[in-house]
This record gives structure tokens, C-alpha cells and sequence, in this order.
């Protein structure tokens, strides 16, 4: 059954699982298997969707609006993102000035075909524009209407803090972070997760099944699966190829009899595991089939034991990344063009 949590410090509820479109609508997929997904979505409970101007190059919300056509607009809570080149990648297509937030979500709305989204991001923090004058373009989107709530994606527990504070003075608050977050990768609980904390601000998470790598379809010693993440030449095998070493898929494997003893999957396991950290708002699971949603929606208030959870850490925690560093050694350095 759908569970819903509050975001951050805010009275927006969402779905626990938040269904995304990066890598997928627009590219990865044919539009009809696009669709018929984010249909399979809604059937199970899941109101919230998130995807980004920069999904392929705008054609994912596009894709998105599209999906959601007719469908009860109070009903639902769309989340976009704003910071990576759109369109032709001019000069001022890029980063979080006032002038390239301004025109993005009008943009967003238009490819949504909707007056309004519920969260608009930062989809990564601007080294280049002074942040009170990206705080106070996000408060004006949210006075016009345009955005009920504003979050950020992979910031670092410094920039939160300050952008918290100006934001407040601007009249608004951040309520989100969308960071990175699964058993393999794990940056954000040393620093991000206590700030966020303090700060009133959730985290959805991008990536809780390590790219398809926490599915425990890919096997040591064996070629990757046809079809899969790992053969995508759009990106998909290059976000994931950090994960495909025999020892760490050994360890996957090693998972399959504690997901038994659940009567879960071993990605039901993983989803189970993001989400019983009470920090996490939501889990971001894309699809390119719709079986695969139906499938991931059974994690849905699955609550593990610390006994459960300690036994999951001696299989898989010597294979994570845990350095808090990597949320800033991630991040891009100057503005992208």
C-alpha cells in the first residue's frame, strides 16, 4: 500500500517512491513504453514524478506532461530541476543566474503543460552566481506561482546552510535535497544528512539501486545483460560502470537469502533499506518497463529490524563509498556550457 511522507519542514506530503524519467524518457525508450510506465506509476499508488530540463536535452518533460495529460492535477506533485545546458548551450543557458532561472521555468511549465510545479531544484550548486541572487530568483518564482516549494540536488551541508539562511530572509524555505543515496553509496550520512537535519530539509534520493546494480541482475564473471543500463551509449553505462567489479556484484549476490527471509527481491531489499532512514523523504526508481515499477512498489512500508539492518552492513558496507568529501569532489567546479 502507497505510504506518503512530509518533505522537509513543509505541510507537502509525497510518495514514498517518487517515479523519475533521467536516462529514460525521451532516449533510452520509445514514448508508448515511456507512457505506459508512468501509467503503471500511478496505478500503484506513487503521485509524485521528477525529472529536469536537461533530461535529454528537455524531451523528458516533455515526455512527462505528456504521460500525466488528464489526470487530476491536485492529485499529483511534480517536481523539475534547473542548472545543466538546455537548448542551444549559449553563454546564458546554463547555471542558476536570475536570467537563466527566469526563462527555465517557464520553459519546464510549458514541456509539462501545467501552470505550476510542486518543487523546483537547483540541480546542483552555482559556483558562479552569487547565491542571494539565485535565492531571491527562487523566492520570486514561488511569489508568481510558477513553484509551491523549492529544493536543491547534491549540495553540500555548507551550502544548505547558507542558503537556507538567505532563503528564510527572502521568505521562503529550501525543503529538499536530491542527492545520491543507496546501500553502495552512502556521502551524505556523515555530513549532509545532520545538516539537513537541523536545517528542516528531506532528502530524495537519485539512484537508491546503484544504477540497477542493487537489482542483482548483473553477475560476477558474466556479460552484462542485453538491454540493460550498462549497454546504453546515451549515458547509462557510463553512470554505472564504477559498479561492475566481480568482488561487489559477489557481494550483491550475497544479499539474495536476507531479501528471502523477507519474501522481498534483492532491489525490494535495497529500496527498503533507503527508505527506513528517517531523513528520506522519498526514493527516486525510474523503469523502462512497466512490470519493473509494479515490482520495485512492493518495498512500500517494508520496516527492517537493526538486526536486519546490521546483517545487510557486513555484506555490503566494505564496498561503499562513505567519504563525505565526494558531495564537493562530485560537483562541478564552474558553470557547465
Amino acid at each position: 500500500m502507497t505510504e506518503f511522507r512530509y518533505l522537509g519542514n513543509s505541510g507537502l506530503k509525497i510518495s514514498e517512491l517518487i517515479f523519475g524519467n533521467w536516462l529514460t524518457h525521451g532516449s533510452q525508450i520509445e514514448n508508448d513504453a515511456a507512457i505506459a510506465s508512468v501509467h503503471a506509476a500511478l496505478d500503484a499508488g506513487i503521485s509524485s514524478f521528477d525529472t529536469a530540463d536537461v533530461y535529454a536535452n528537455t524531451k523528458a518533460e516533455a515526455v512527462l506532461g505528456e504521460a500525466l495529460r488528464g489526470q487530476r492535477r491536485e492529485s499529483l506533485e511534480i517536481f523539475t530541476k534547473v542548472y545543466w545546458p538546455t537548448g542551444p548551450k549559449g553563454h546564458n543557458d546554463s547555471g542558476l543566474s536570475r536570467k537563466h532561472i527566469l526563462e527555465s521555468i517557464d520553459g519546464s511549465l510549458s514541456r509539462l503543460d501545467t501552470d505550476y510545479v510542486d518543487l523546483y531544484q537547483a540541480h546542483r550548486y552555482d559556483t558562479e552566481t552569487p547565491l542571494e541572487e539565485t535565492i531571491q530568483a527562487f523566492a520570486d518564482v514561488v511569489s508568481a506561482g510558477k513553484a509551491l516549494y523549492i529544493g536543491v540536488s547534491e549540495w553540500s551541508a555548507d551550502q544548505l546552510r547558507a542558503g537556507q539562511e538567505l532563503a528564510l530572509q527572502a521568505g521562503f524555505r529550501i525543503i529538499s535535497n536530491q542527492p545520491q543515496y543507496s546501500l553502495l553509496w552512502r556521502v551524505i550520512e556523515g555530513e549532509v544528512i545532520p545538516a539537513s537535519e537541523d536545517l528542516g530539509i528531506s532528502q530524495i534520493v537519485w539512484s537508491p539501486l546503484a544504477q540497477g546494480v542493487l537489482t542483482g541482475k548483473y553477475l560476477p564473471g558474466q556479460p552484462v545483460p542485453a538491454g540493460s543500463r550498462a549497454t546504453d551509449e546515451h549515458g547509462g553505462a557510463r553512470t554505472i560502470e564504477k559498479y561492475l567489479r566481480d568482488d561487489l556484484l559477489e557481494a550483491v549476490q550475497r544479499l539474495q537469502p536476507i531479501a528471502d527471509d523477507h519474501g522481498l527481491t534483492i532491489a525490494q531489499l535495497s529500496l527498503a533499506w533507503v527508505l527506513n532512514n528517517d531523513n528520506i523523504a522519498g526514493a527516486i526508481i525510474g523503469a523502462s518497463r512497466p512490470e519493473q515499477v509494479t515490482q520495485n512498489t512492493k518495498a512500500f512500508g517494508v520496516k527492517l529490524s537493526a538486526d536486519v539492518l546490521q546483517a545487510i552492513d557486513e555484506v555490503i558496507l566494505p564496498f561503499a563509498e562513505t567519504d563525505p568529501a565526494k558531495t564537493l569532489e562530485n560537483a562541478p567546479q564552474q558553470r557547465p556550457s
